[in-house]
C-alpha cells in the first residue's frame, strides 16, 4: 500500500487552525511534530509507557498528512480524484488565505511517499529489553541477550493494550506488589491492559489472578503474555466491563474475595473507583494503587481513606505517585 504525505513546517500557534482548514478539504489525521511539553494534565491523561525526553521548545511545528494512493497513482480527497500536484495546490491556496489574516510561518509544503506505514507497530522501534530492579524484560521481537540470564525474565508484548513495564507507575506497582504478594494471594488487577502486573504477582507467587479491563485487545495481550511466561490459563481470568458502574461485572469479580487489588490507572478514575473496589477486598486485604501524577496525590490520599482504608506508604517515582494502603479488619 502506498501513501503520499503532505508535509507542512508551519508555527505550533497555527497546529489547530490549519488542522482544521485542511479537514474541511478532505485531509485528515494529522500527525503532529513540535517541541512543546507536554503539561502534567496531558501527561496524565496520556499515560504513555515510552515517552523519550523532548528538545526545548523552538515554535516550529510540522504537520503531515497521509493519504492512500488509488490506482495508477492518483488520490482521492471528498470522493473526486485528484493528482498530487492538484491537493498540493489546494493545501497552498488554503494555506495562502490563512496568511492574510494570522502567522503561519513559512508554511512550506513537502510531498512525498511512503509505503507501508504500519501505524500500531512504529512504536516498537523504541522498546528494547531492559530491567526493573532484578527483573529482565524483554519484548517478543527481541531475544534474550547473553549473560543477562540471570534473575526473574519477563517476556511481554502490549499489542494495542497499555503495560511495557517502563513507565514509572508501572514500576511502582510491581514493587508495592513484591512486598505483599505471598503463595496464597488471590488478586485483582483492575485496568490489566496487558496484564503485566497480575503476570508478575503470578511468577511471584500468587495463587490466582482476575483482570478487568475495557478495551477488548486485553483479553488477546493477556492470553499472549501468559503463555510466553509460562502460565497456564487457568490461574488468570479475563473480564471486559467497567466495574465502577456495571453491577453484572462487580458480581463476576465477586465481593469479599481479594487479598491484594491493584489499579493503575488515573487518579480521576481511582477516586470513583476506590469505594466500590472496597466490597471486593477481603477484611485487612491490601489496595495498591498508581498512575497518579504528583499533584493528584491528596486527591487519591483522601478518597482512599474517606472510604475507610488505612494508607500504609506512599511511594514516588519521577512525576508518579502510588499509594498503598490496608482495608480495615
Amino acid at each position: 500500500m502506498k501513501w503520499t504525505r503532505f508535509r507542512i513546517k508551519t508555527i505550533t500557534d497555527a497546529e489547530d487552525i490549519i488542522i482544521s482548514t485542511l479537514y474541511d478539504i478532505g485531509l485528515e489525521g494529522a500527525q503532529i511534530e513540535d517541541k512543546v511539553p507536554l503539561t502534567a494534565l496531558e501527561k496524565e491523561q496520556m499515560f504513555v509507557d515510552i515517552l523519550p525526553e523532548g528538545p526545548e521548545d523552538d515554535g516550529i511545528a510540522y504537520l503531515s498528512f497521509f493519504v492512500e494512493q488509488k490506482q495508477n497513482g492518483a488520490l482521492e480527497l471528498q470522493g473526486e480524484k485528484m493528482s498530487a500536484d492538484a491537493v498540493r495546490e489546494r493545501v497552498r491556496e488554503e494555506l495562502e488565505a490563512l496568511s492574510q489574516w494570522m502567522d503561519i510561518g513559512e508554511g512550506e509544503i513537502m510531498v512525498d511517499e511512503t509505503e507501508d506505514i504500519d501505524w500500531i507497530n512504529n512504536w516498537k522501534q523504541y522498546f528494547h529489553q531492559f530491567t526493573i530492579d532484578d527483573i529482565l524484560v524483554i519484548p517478543s521481537w527481541e531475544e534474550l541477550e547473553p549473560g543477562k540470564e540471570t534473575g526473574m525474565v519477563l517476556h511481554i508484548d502490549p499489542g494495542t493494550a497499555f503495560g511495557t513495564g517502563m513507565h514509572e507507575t508501572t514500576q511502582l506497582c510491581i514493587r508495592q506488589l513484591r512486598k505483599y504478594v505471598t503463595t496464597e494471594t488471590e488478586l485483582l488487577d483492575v485496568g490489566t491492559g496487558s496484564g503485566i502486573l497480575a503476570i508478575l504477582s503470578l511468577m511471584f507467587g500468587a495463587r490466582h489472578a482476575v483482570g478487568t479491563d475495557l478495551d477488548i485487545c486485553a483479553v488477546e495481550a493477556v492470553a499472549q503474555n501468559c503463555a510466553a511466561n509460562g502460565i497456564a490459563a487457568d490461574r488468570f481470568e479475563m473480564m471486559i466491563g467497567n466495574i465502577i458502574t456495571d453491577s453484572e461485572i462487580q458480581e463476576r469479580v465477586g465481593y469479599g474475595r481479594y487479598d491484594i487489588v491493584v489499579a493503575n490507572i488515573l487518579a480521576d478514575v481511582l477516586v470513583p473507583l476506590t469505594p466500590v473496589i472496597c466490597n471486593q477486598l477481603k477484611p485487612g486485604g491490601i489496595y495498591i494503587t498508581s498512575g497518579i501524577i504528583d499533584d493528584k496525590e491528596q486527591t487519591v490520599v483522601d478518597a482512599v481513606r474517606a472510604s475507610g482504608f488505612e494508607v500504609l506508604e506512599v511511594t514516588y517515582q519521577g512525576e508518579w505517585v502510588s499509594v498503598t494502603a490496608r482495608k480495615a479488619m
